[in-house]
């Protein structure tokens, strides 16, 4: 982290667990077939639980936006989401949650969930199949699991915004799909320094479209840069 500048001051140690770690297995065409992961998912509870839940707290105090990446890993127990809900809203700070099925409940007052389809239609037992399939299912998992607001991801369709008075598809905007690895990660990234900066939420899912657009052209993990969407979105592009 600190090689990348990335602080890493607010980092909990944990000796019980081990480090978690990701192996794909993909053909010669970049096709991946499988996944071998290696980690402890348990909730983290006690002291540890306790200073994760310090940690995220202190760190809400100087953000401009908060991002809830929930990979079932053990640390986005109930308490750690309170006290980060807790915080952001003492400040007016948006809270975006990229989230898991089992966990929904423990999202109550974020601003944004950020759902693939997949996931919008196991919390909400609602077949997605149309645009007013998503449009319901949105509503209902924001009513579901007491937030202001839903983007779907939704593949080859786009995206779909549920948020207070808007409700509106974005249509996909990938020429050629390569790996969808990290899509749904760019587009919660790309979302928070949308808000952070002070746009609706409209313009920042229009940008989280088209960086989604990008990565899922790339084979792996992929960053998408400023450079990359001001090319996109030039008119020569």
């Amino acid at each position: 982290l600190e090689g990348r500048g990335i602080a890493g001051s607010s980092l909990i140690v944990d000796p019980a667990r081990p480090t978690t770690r990701k192996m794909r297995l993909a053909t010669t065409r970049n096709q991946q077939v499988a996944r071998v992961d290696v980690e402890r998912a348990d909730d983290a509870e006690g002291a540890l639980g306790e200073a994760l839940a310090r940690a995220a707290e202190a760190a809400v105090a100087s953000a401009a936006v908060v991002i809830v990446s929930d990979y079932l890993k053990g640390v986005v127990t109930p308490a750690v989401m309170a006290r980060v809900i807790g915080a952001a809203h003492g400040r007016g700070v948006p809270v975006l949650v990229d989230p898991k099925v089992p966990h929904v409940a423990r999202y109550a007052g974020a601003t944004l969930l950020t759902p693939n389809h997949h996931e919008a239609e196991a919390a909400t037992g609602q077949t997605i199949r149309t645009t007013a399939d998503v449009q319901r299912a949105a509503r209902r998992l924001a009513e579901q699991a007491r937030v202001d607001g839903v983007l779907v991801t939704w593949g080859e369709q786009g995206m779909w915004l549920s948020h207070g008075a808007i409700e509106g598809h974005l249509p996909a905007t990938a020429r050629e799909v390569s790996d969808v690895t990290g899509a749904g990660d760019t587009v919660v990234a790309v979302l928070g320094a949308m808000l952070a900066a002070g746009a609706t939420s409209t313009e920042a899912a229009t940008l989280a479209n088209e960086a989604a657009g990008i990565v899922v052209t790339r084979f792996g993990t992929s960053a998408v840069t400023a450079d990359d969407l001001r090319a996109r979105l030039s008119p020569a592009a």
